[in-house]
């Protein structure tokens, strides 16, 4: 007993004296390879193996969650070594190091730079858990009274319905949804839709800018423009969409806008961020109050205040970005897109599937829905992984969601071209 106690108790030294490791000792995970003024295939193959993916797997289901770059975890698990060994030498409130605790601190450094993604002042974001915060952020946020209609679609995840359908029953708000078309091929048709609903009670309009399921863009910023025309708040769910597609709050004219980093920026779970029009954020009410929770001076921070989490998250959630701002926005979301064409072009071509996605370029992008006459969605994504060890997601009993990014390869969409022609 006494020698396991010994060997116990040098292993504990041992950890505590040896520098902090990476996660994959095999590898030294850098931004450095990302650098290059050459975007061909080569270029891509090279992203791949910035992912710690298993060899002979492949990945097709970024719009339920993306995979997490190696850097970025390194940066992440780092952080919380760090204060794990060297919690007793550090004072928080001396700022003697990295942030420690999260829900207190502004991070104006993380928003400044999500700031410039979406086009805005850094003071207008706030950093939250997902999308689902950043709706409920919004909507008990409010002054809604009873009779006050709020507007959703037919097509929400249940993330971009929630908060909405939980004021109409406690404040007595009237819930309505549009009716989308499907598939939406066609941009006036969604925004004739949307309005078909609107009444003079109505106060809220609160709507995907990618409809989760069949990754469809939404003319949002005609709708948008419209809304504002009738004295009405806009709220888009920009889940699937920062990292995605390019998002410019300003340009779009919403009230609010959230998102889920976890997604498409390719950021740790947990990483989310919520914007609000300086011009309105002053009358949306602090839905959880700490220190700052009437702070008039940056209405982001003042909606941020949660209290204690993760800071090394938080650390992996600012790595997220630099990796993201290193390969660059232009080549980033122009990689996606050509991946996302690519594999509908392949789907146009056989008659035995159906796309349910959008057609029309203009509104898709990386996310592509479709069926195969005779063959449910699970069965059909349990064919892909037997047989070629693809992953994509199926979405209701007919239809399979499939979603490409940056990691992955138009052979791997060429694998799963040849599984579905296989089955017609």
């Amino acid at each position: 007993m006494s020698h396991r106690r010994k060997f116990l108790k040098q292993g504990a030294m041992a950890v505590l004296s040896a520098p902090l490791l990476s996660f994959d000792s095999q590898k030294e995970w850098s931004l450095e390879p990302l650098r290059t003024d050459i975007y061909d295939e080569a270029y891509w193959k090279s992203i791949r193996k910035q992912f710690p993916l298993k060899e002979g797997q492949t990945y097709f289901n970024n719009g339920t969650m993306g995979p997490t770059p190696g850097y970025v975890l390194d940066k992440m698990m780092h952080h919380m070594l760090h204060y794990n060994v060297e919690a007793a030498t550090i004072d928080y409130k001396n700022n003697t190091g990295p942030e420690l605790l999260t829900g207190y601190f502004p991070y104006e450094e993380l928003r400044t730079k999500l700031s410039k993604i979406i086009h805005c002042d850094f003071k207008e974001i706030s950093l939250t858990q997902n999308a689902t915060f950043g709706m409920n952020y919004v909507g008990m946020g409010l002054d809604l009274k009873k009779g006050d209609e709020l507007l959703n679609t037919n097509q929400e995840h249940g993330g971009g319905f929630g908060a909405w359908q939980l004021l109409a029953k406690r404040k007595g708000c009237v819930y309505k949804q549009a009716t989308l078309p499907e598939p939406a091929n066609d941009a006036q048709e969604v925004v004739e839709a949307i309005f078909k609903e609107v009444t003079p009670k109505t106060k809220v309009i609160a709507i995907p800018h990618i409809v989760s399921g069949y990754g469809t863009v939404l003319p949002v910023k005609e709708i948008c423009q419209e809304a504002k025309k009738r004295g009405i708040f806009t709220v888009l769910d920009g889940a699937q969409c920062v990292g995605h597609i390019p998002v410019d709050v300003k340009d779009i004219g919403c009230d609010a806008y959230y998102s889920s980093l976890h997604k498409w920026l390719l950021a740790p779970a947990g990483s989310g961020l919520l914007y609000i029009n300086k011009e309105v954020a002053g009358d949306i009410w602090s839905t959880i109050a700490s220190y700052n929770w009437d702070n008039q001076e940056d209405h982001g921070f003042r909606l941020m205040q949660n209290g204690t989490g993760n800071a090394g998250l938080l650390a992996g959630y600012d790595a997220a970005v630099d990796f993201f701002n290193t390969i660059g926005a232009e080549n980033w979301l122009g990689r996606i897109k050509e991946l996302g064409m690519y594999l509908r072009d392949g789907l146009k071509q056989m008659s035995h599937v159906t796309i349910y996605s959008s057609t029309n370029e203009e509104m898709a992008a990386g996310i592509t829905t479709y069926g195969i006459a005779g063959i449910s969605g699970p069965d059909l994504q349990k064919t892909m992984w037997e047989r070629e060890r693809l992953q994509p997601r199926s979405v209701g009993e007919k239809m399979i969601r499939h979603s490409v990014h940056i990691y992955n390869s138009k052979e791997e969409i060429d694998r799963a071209l040849q599984v579905v022609e296989s089955l017609g």
